[in-house]
């Protein structure tokens, strides 16, 4: 699964801390999401597309050997 998590903080002007703190998780973690090293649980998907007031889609993508 891929992201643009980096994208979307970059139009906000906000750092994954600041990203992190918004949302409840570390920034350890918000930094393996955008290197693809982690995937979200649901939760954590739907905590990021109200944040962002994004639709899930506009923000992760599957890739097809998910």
């Amino acid at each position: 699964m891929t992201n643009n998590l980096k994208v979307l903080r970059a139009i906000r002007n906000i750092s994954q801390e600041e990203l992190a703190k918004q949302i409840s998780v570390s920034r350890q973690t918000i930094n393996a999401m955008e290197k693809g090293k982690y995937v979200p649980s649901t939760v954590l998907t739907l905590k990021l597309a109200r944040f962002f007031e994004k639709p899930v889609e506009e923000i992760f993508t599957l890739e097809d050997s998910d």
